[in-house]
């Protein structure tokens, strides 16, 4: 018997506090992990690499808010191996996250606040070039009647997203700038394939046979040019980010 005063816990329980945990089912048996709060879906997302950060214990538990371990030999038997750790990454990987209904649609409450920041951190007015608020790209994105998915990073939906907002307001990707300068007998055939790629040319300057540009993309049109200038010229050519966002100063946001 225990001394007064003093909490007995059975060797085969561990106790966890403000964990979030991901269950599977397999075999007809339940298992489950516990986990560090937000730190699940950095992981699914490729975010968080450290699986210690994840995991509160690299146990397998059959109920992990009564700190029940899953048996060695249920594990073997469902999942073919006894490696905690590995196993705990299987059930990351493709359990269920238990989270409230109130944790859940705050997750999606941020996550869709966040998508709607990338928006206005990467777009802008085609007409004006200025950007807009993030409060006005989430009523946009409210009038679309667009859903969050929870499995995707925000970075990734929001280029899903901006199809759709176009429909709803004159949206753009920011443009980046940039400087090319080609030289040698390959100049006019690379520059001819160039203006093919960018949105616009600000700049053409030609002098002995080497060409200068000044340009705007489209960001996403940034590694083409980059791999076609290398590839083209063996490295004579070169290419300069001169801005990231090609946005008109001014001291008022889009409202």
């Amino acid at each position: 018997m225990p001394r007064s005063g003093m909490l007995f816990t059975p060797i085969n329980q561990i106790r966890l506090t403000n964990v979030v945990v991901v269950r599977m089912k397999k075999g007809g048996k339940r298992f489950e992990i516990a986990c560090y709060r937000n730190k699940v879906m950095s992981w699914r997302n490729k975010l968080e690499k450290d699986i210690d950060e994840v995991l509160q214990a690299h146990t397998v538990f059959t109920n992990v808010s009564k700190g029940q371990v899953a048996k060695k030999e249920d594990l073997v038997k469902c999942f073919g191996k006894d490696d905690q750790t590995e196993i705990c990454k299987e059930i990351l990987e493709k359990g269920e996250l238990q989270v409230s209904d109130k944790e859940r649609h705050l997750t999606l409450e941020t996550m869709f606040k966040d998508i709607a920041t990338t928006v206005a951190d990467k777009c802008v007015n085609p007409e004006t070039k200025r950007p807009y608020s993030v409060s006005m790209i989430e009523k946009a994105m409210k009038d679309v009647h667009f859903s969050v998915k929870p499995n995707r990073n925000a970075k990734q939906q929001a280029l899903d997203v901006i199809p759709q907002l176009k429909t709803v307001m004159p949206l753009e990707r920011a443009q980046m700038r940039l400087r090319v300068f080609i030289t040698g007998k390959e100049a006019k055939k690379v520059k001819d394939k160039i203006i093919k790629i960018v949105t616009s040319t600000e700049k053409e300057d030609w002098d002995d046979g080497s060409v200068n540009l000044i340009c705007l993309i489209d960001p996403g049109q940034y590694r083409q040019i980059d791999e076609l200038i290398r590839s083209e010229t063996k490295g004579t050519g070169t290419l300069e980010l001169l801005n990231l966002k090609e946005i008109t100063e001014g001291e008022e946001i889009l409202e």
